[in-house]
């Protein structure tokens, strides 16, 4: 808000997200991150860092929660809803955030104090932002007429879901 203010729901839903936060972290299932996906002022996803109790370094926090908010309402778009952060998106989870047409993102902690407990993600923000002969893992365009094709065939297919 303009002010600086929380509103009581904003607070509420915060907290659920911190509290999930701490539980899962305490219960050894990940590290210490929470969201909540909330739309008309109920939860549709909740998810907690599962990266090393699944061995998926995509399951950060807030990915499962979209994934599990999606699920919920049967659909891509998480169009009207806001997602509540324990601690500011990765790089990864700030796209997914975008992706999934979320309305608002709200956080707890910053991207700075994640990186003095030792979840640095300043490599990323820079690696994504270079040109891409710069980045450190080789990234090599190898077009083919084969995968032409295939975005070819999308353009023109008559009953695709645009997304």
């Amino acid at each position: 808000m303009a002010n600086g203010t929380i509103g009581l729901s904003h607070a509420h839903f915060m907290g659920e997200a911190v509290r999930l936060s701490r539980e899962n972290m305490q219960a050894g299932r990940g590290g210490p991150f929470g969201a909540v996906v909330v739309r008309d002022g109920v939860v549709i996803g909740e998810g907690w860092n599962q990266v090393t109790t699944t061995n998926d370094p995509t399951a950060h926090a807030e990915i499962v929660a979209i994934r599990r908010a999606c699920e919920a309402i049967g659909g891509f778009s998480l169009q009207g809803a806001t997602i509540y952060s324990s601690c500011e998106p990765c790089p990864m989870c700030l796209a997914a955030v975008y992706w999934a047409r979320l309305d608002g993102l709200y956080y707890a902690n910053t991207r700075d104090q994640a990186a003095g407990i030792g979840f640095d993600d300043e490599f990323l923000y820079r690696e994504v932002a270079k040109p891409i002969d710069q980045r450190s893992i080789p990234t090599i365009h190898l077009p083919t007429s084969e995968a032409e094709k295939v975005f070819d065939e999308w353009s023109k297919k008559p009953d695709k879901i645009p997304y």
